[in-house]
């Protein structure tokens, strides 16, 4: 069994997050930083690379869905810890549906990538507590089956609410959770294994 993350020493944390300019990622760096992590966030776009700077990460631009590049940068930074907050989703809700092909090509294809990309480091994956429907739920679950077969941990999340979310005014049906609540959780999660489920 790998060592309880939680419990290494502070030269061994380093922890590599996947999706860091998303809405769980920007909460997640600074948690990591204040306990003494070393951080590296991921992204697409140099753009966001400046928000991820400005958070105290080290950004580190690849395209999850280029294995090669992936792989690269991911050794090139030795984690001990990957976390898996990838998603392609529009910030305005009525553009969803549209996006969901590559919001589930994503999950699957990101997933497998950053896994072997991994190598012996934990993995930790962002996944739902509710049926989406369609092809997103299966991306969702071939994404569990992914991660819980390289012995990583998987969080299913209710959805989100609170700031930037898609219910920022209004909570939406069970199973839910505020995203600060979440990013806590997520935290909480990383030295747990198997199937974690986030919900209030």
């Amino acid at each position: 069994m790998r060592d309880d993350f939680r419990t290494m020493s502070e030269k061994r944390r380093r922890v590599f997050v996947a999706g860091a300019s998303g809405l769980m990622g920007v909460r997640l760096v600074p948690m990591f930083l204040e306990a003494g992590y070393a951080v590296a966030g991921l992204t697409r776009t140099p753009e966001k690379a400046e928000r991820i700077a400005a958070l105290g990460a080290e950004p580190i631009v690849a395209d999850a869905l280029d294995a090669d590049a992936l792989r690269q940068a991911t050794r090139a930074f030795a984690p001990d810890l990957v976390m898996q907050h990838l998603t392609d989703l529009p910030d305005n809700l009525d553009e969803l549906s549209a996006r969901l092909p590559a919001h589930a090509r994503l999950l699957r294809e990101g997933t497998r990538n950053l896994v072997a990309a991994a190598g012996d480091a934990r993995v930790l994956a962002q996944s739902i507590a509710w049926e989406a429907g369609g092809e997103t739920d299966r991306a969702y679950a071939e994404l569990e089956a992914t991660v819980l077969g390289a012995g990583g941990t998987v969080v299913r999340f209710g959805q989100f609410y609170g700031p930037g979310t898609y219910y920022e005014s209004e909570p939406p049906d069970e199973p839910r959770i505020h995203i600060d609540a979440a990013a806590r959780r997520a935290f909480e999660a990383i030295g747990s294994e198997g199937v974690v489920i986030a919900t209030e």
